[in-house]
C-alpha cells in the first residue's frame, strides 16, 4: 500500500514539475500585474489562495485596478472561469465513488492542467485517482501561491512581459498535445481551435466560450463515429 501510494504521489509530483515550467512566468507576471494594479499586495496575493486560477485571477485585478465596477469584474471573472464547468460534468463520475471529503476538496484544485493529466493517465482505480489528483493539485497550488507572491517582491525587477506571449500558448499546446490519442480527437483540436482564432475579437472572452461549445459538438459526432 505505501509502495502504491509514493509511486503514485512521485509520478503526479514529476508531471507537474513539468508542467509548470511554462506557468511560471505566468505566476510572476501575475505578482507584476498585482503591484501596479494598485490593489493591496496581500489581498492580491491572496487571490492565489482564494481562487487559484491565473486567468481568472489576472481578469479580476486588471478590472479592478481599472476601477471597474464589482458586478462588472465578477462577472467577467466567471465567464471566464466558465470552462471548469465543463470539467466538472466530465468528471463528476469520478467524483461520485470518492469519500465525501474529496467531493468538496477535490473541487479546489481543479484547473486545466489537473483536469488534463486526469484524462491522460491510466488511474482506473478509485484510491489511485483520489491519490494522483490531490498530489498533482496541491503541488500546482503550492507552486503556484509561491510563485505569485515571489512575483510580488520581484516586480520591480521583472519585465512586464516575461515571455508571457509564448509562455502561455507552449502551455495549453502541451496540455492538447498529451490529450490526443485518436484521430477524432486531431479534428476536434483543429476545429476548435480555428473557431477560437475566428472568434477571439468577441466581447468579454465570449469566443472561447462559443469554441468550446463547438468543440463538444464535433467531438461528440466524431466519437459516435468511432467502432
Amino acid at each position: 500500500m505505501s509502495n502504491g501510494l509514493s509511486a503514485i504521489v512521485i509520478a503526479a509530483v514529476k508531471d507537474v514539475s513539468v508542467l509548470f515550467l511554462p506557468v511560471l512566468p505566468f505566476a510572476l507576471l501575475l505578482g507584476v500585474m498585482v503591484v501596479e494594479s494598485g490593489v493591496p499586495q496581500l489581498l492580491g496575493w491572496s487571490s492565489s489562495v482564494i481562487m487559484f486560477g491565473g486567468a481568472a485571477q489576472m481578469t479580476l485585478i486588471t478590472l479592478i485596478g481599472e476601477g471597474a465596477a464589482v458586478s462588472a469584474a465578477v462577472t467577467t471573472t466567471l465567464i471566464v472561469t466558465a470552462r471548469h464547468i465543463l470539467y466538472s460534468v466530465t468528471l463528476a463520475p469520478r467524483f461520485q465513488g470518492q469519500p465525501g471529503w474529496f467531493r468538496w476538496v477535490g473541487p479546489y484544485v481543479l484547473i486545466d492542467q489537473v483536469f488534463a493529466l486526469t484524462q491522460v493517465k491510466d488511474l482506473s482505480d478509485d484510491a489511485d485517482f483520489r491519490r494522483y489528483y490531490l498530489a498533482a493539485g496541491f503541488m500546482f497550488w503550492g507552486l503556484w501561491v509561491a510563485f505569485t507572491g515571489l512575483g510580488i517582491v520581484l516586480a520591480p525587477i521583472i519585465p512586464d512581459t516575461l515571455g508571457i506571449d509564448i509562455a502561455i500558448p507552449l502551455l495549453f499546446l502541451g496540455l492538447l498535445l498529451m490529450a490526443i490519442k485518436r484521430r477524432s480527437q486531431v479534428v476536434t483540436a483543429l476545429v476548435s481551435g480555428t473557431a477560437a482564432l475566428a472568434l477571439a475579437g468577441m466581447d468579454n472572452q465570449l469566443g472561447l466560450i462559443v469554441a468550446v461549445l463547438i468543440a463538444l459538438t464535433v467531438a461528440t459526432f466524431s466519437e459516435s463515429r468511432v467502432p
